[in-house]
C-alpha cells in the first residue's frame, strides 16, 4: 500500500505531503491517523525549524472522503470521532512555535479548507480554487473551520463562503487574505518552499514565537497579550542569535552612519 502521507525532514524542514491524489488527497481512517502522527512529530522536533505541507496530484485536498461515507464507510460516531483525530493533528500545527507553509495548488474544499487554514502561509496556484461546499452534501464544517475562517476572513465574509455553493478564485482568495499568494500553477510547491527555507535562513526562532504570539492573541486579553509580548522578546534577546543579530545590526548602522 502506498503511505496515504508522507513525511521526510531534510535540513530543518519538515516535508508533509499528502499522497491520494486519485481521491483528490480526500481523508480515510488511515489518511486521519497519518495526519495526527506527523503533524504531531513534526511540531515536536527539535531538528525542525520549518514545516511545508504539500500534496500530490491536481488537487491539494478535498476534505472528507465522500465515497467512503457514500458506501458505508463511516457511521455517524466513526466521522465525528476521525475529525478529532484530524483536529488533533490540526492543533499540533497551529499551538506550535514552528511555522507552516503550504503549497496549495488546483482545487481545495471542504476540510481541506480546514488544512489550509492549519498553515500560517499558504501559496496557491492562479487556477486554483478554495471553497466551502458542505452544505451542497448536507453536511456542516469542520476541521477548524469555522475556528479560524473567520479569524482569516472576517465574520461576514466566512458566511458568505459556507452559505453558498462558490469556489473563490485563486485572485479573490487573495484579495480576502485567505492565502498570501497566488503564483503559475507550476510554481506552487517552489514558491512555498522558497517562504519555507526563508525562516530556515533567518532568525527562525523569532519567526516561530511570532506566529505563536499571532495564533494566541484572540484566546487573550489584551493585557494577557502586552505580557506574553514582553516577556517573549526578553527571552528573545537574551539568545546568542539575537544577540548577534543586534549586533550585527548595530555596526552595519554605523558603518552607514560614517560614509
Amino acid at each position: 500500500m502506498t503511505d496515504p502521507i508522507l513525511f521526510s525532514v531534510d535540513d530543518g524542514l519538515a516535508r508533509i505531503t499528502l499522497n491520494r491524489p486519485t481521491r483528490l488527497n480526500a481523508f480515510d481512517e488511515a489518511t486521519a491517523r497519518a495526519w495526527e502522527r506527523v503533524t504531531a512529530e513534526a511540531a515536536s522536533r527539535d531538528d525542525v525549524g520549518a514545516i511545508l505541507i504539500d500534496a500530490e496530484g491536481p488537487s491539494f485536498c478535498a476534505g472528507g472522503d465522500v465515497l467512503s461515507m457514500a458506501a458505508g464507510g463511516f457511521s455517524a460516531d466513526g466521522i465525528a470521532e476521525l475529525a478529532g483525530v484530524i483536529n488533533r493533528g490540526i492543533l499540533s500545527l497551529t499551538e506550535s512555535v514552528t511555522p507552516v507553509a503550504a503549497a496549495a495548488q488546483g482545487t481545495t474544499a471542504g476540510g481541506g479548507l480546514g488544512i489550509l487554514l492549519a498553515s500560517d502561509y499558504a501559496v496557491v496556484g492562479t487556477d486554483s480554487r478554495i471553497g466551502s461546499l458542505y452544505a451542497n452534501m448536507g453536511l456542516t464544517p469542520d476541521l477548524s473551520v469555522t475556528a479560524h475562517l473567520g479569524r482569516a476572513v472576517g465574520q461576514r465574509r466566512a458566511l458568505q463562503l459556507v452559505l453558498q455553493d462558490r469556489l473563490l478564485t485563486a485572485a479573490e482568495a487573495v484579495e480576502w487574505g485567505l492565502v498570501a499568494e497566488a503564483v503559475e500553477p507550476d510554481q506552487v510547491r517552489a514558491r512555498a518552499e522558497a517562504v519555507a527555507r526563508f525562516w530556515l535562513d533567518g532568525a527562525s526562532a523569532a519567526y516561530g514565537q511570532a506566529k505563536r504570539l499571532v495564533r494566541a492573541a484572540p484566546e487573550q486579553s489584551v493585557v494577557v497579550q502586552l505580557a506574553d509580548e514582553a516577556q517573549t522578546i526578553g527571552a528573545a534577546l537574551a539568545t546568542p542569535e539575537a544577540q548577534a543579530r543586534v549586533a550585527a545590526f548595530a555596526a552595519a548602522s554605523a558603518r552607514k552612519a560614517a560614509q
